[in-house]
């Protein structure tokens, strides 16, 4: 029997409240892909990905080919779940080559799955039904020290208590926002910072993070995406772990790791993992080799894409050292679900306190957002 009767695909724009920059890009929306999963009853699964260039070298564009490529395979050949993991691991290569186009037409299926049941993606996929406590890291931008001082302050109002600071490449401006965190009592233990590829070599990254070293546990992505060996040896000068962003997109870059497991952290993002059943063996693996992890998220997702983390993070709690997103509409103009999933007090999220997450979100289709290819 067919489960797929038509996917379909668009550009999602949503304006953000503010620019969000970084030393890879600066944001003024998202530009992100939705897909819906119709069944023969008009039954609807809705999926999201963020493709990033300079993460997994997509961009949107390149996800509506691999859409074309695959849309009438899949309504043909996927009827239920095990259908949609056969079809992963047979496709994983080209699944590898275009993990966000893949990332938001395996989350609309999973949706549509678990709609049919009418469960949630964690009974749909065997796994315990979230619970608890879910805590988030403010996430500072790379901007000016008066700027920087305005939004810790922010921050701080809310009670958040773990912090990632976007560095600029300024030395000075970079010691500033440090200086301001010292004095604001936050302990390096509880600051993580993202170079976004700054340097070319070990040595420019020691020389430049040596004076600031003291301020912060861990550094994500100091050197060229890729360079696993400068980063290694980067740790072992500064005592410092490093964190993985574009340097790991899926399970087999494990082998680049293996000989020191305790020298990295994964940032794994659903969408750049080529979706949640991807993103699920990630976690798994992490957590048997106690390998730990931050739950990322790409910025401009919405509550969708913060659902499907909500399922990862539940999952990887033994390994899990921070958790990232879940900013809705404190940083987008609109959500796409009717009620969305953002931190509260503390940067927590809390299920007993968003009972309607243990069932399918109720989607607000963002009619006003989408735009044809």
């Amino acid at each position: 029997m067919q489960l797929l009767k038509e996917l379909r695909i668009w550009k999602l724009r949503i304006p953000f409240r503010v620019s969000f920059r970084h030393a890879s890009a600066t944001r003024t929306s998202t530009e992100s892909i939705w897909v819906e999963a119709v069944d023969s009853d008009g039954l609807v699964g809705y999926g999201e990905s963020c493709p990033r260039s300079y993460v997994t070298g997509e961009n949107l564009n390149s996800c509506m080919s691999f859409f074309a490529k695959h849309r009438v395979g899949l309504c043909r050949q996927v009827r239920c779940l095990e259908d949609l993991r056969e079809w992963t691991a047979n496709h994983r290569s080209e699944i590898d080559q275009s993990p966000a186009a893949w990332c938001a037409i395996e989350l609309a299926v999973l949706d549509l799955l678990a709609r049919r049941m009418s469960s949630s993606l964690e009974e749909l996929l065997g796994l315990p039904k979230l619970d608890g406590t879910f805590c988030y890291t403010a996430v500072i931008g790379d901007q000016s020290e008066s700027a920087f001082a305005k939004q810790l302050k922010r921050y701080r109002e809310v009670g958040f208590e773990q912090f990632k600071v976007k560095l600029s490449g300024k030395p000075a401006q970079d010691a500033a926002k440090f200086g301001i965190l010292s004095s604001d009592g936050i302990l390096a233990k509880d600051v993580r910072v993202d170079a976004n590829n700054l340097w070319k070599s070990p040595r420019d990254a020691t020389s430049y993070l040596s004076p600031m070293a003291e301020s912060f546990f861990a550094i994500e992505e100091p050197l060229v995406a890729g360079d696993f060996q400068g980063m290694r040896e980067l740790a072992e000068t500064l005592g410092k772990l490093v964190i993985l962003d574009e340097s790991f997109c899926r399970a087999d870059q494990f082998a680049q790791i293996k000989s020191d497991y305790h020298r990295w952290l994964i940032n794994l993002r659903v969408s750049k993992m080529g979706g949640l059943l991807r993103s699920l063996e990630v976690a798994q693996f992490a957590c048997e080799n106690n390998i730990g992890l931050v739950i990322g998220a790409q910025v401009g997702e919405t509550s969708l894409l913060t659902r499907a983390a909500l399922t990862v993070a539940q999952v990887a709690r033994p390994v899990l050292k921070g958790q990232e997103g879940a900013f809705g509409k404190l940083l987008l103009e609109a959500d796409v679900i009717e009620s969305p999933l953002t931190f509260g007090a503390r940067g927590r999220l809390s299920v007993l306190s968003n009972p309607a997450i243990q069932s399918p979100v109720e989607v607000v289709r963002p009619k006003a957002f989408l735009e044809q290819f």
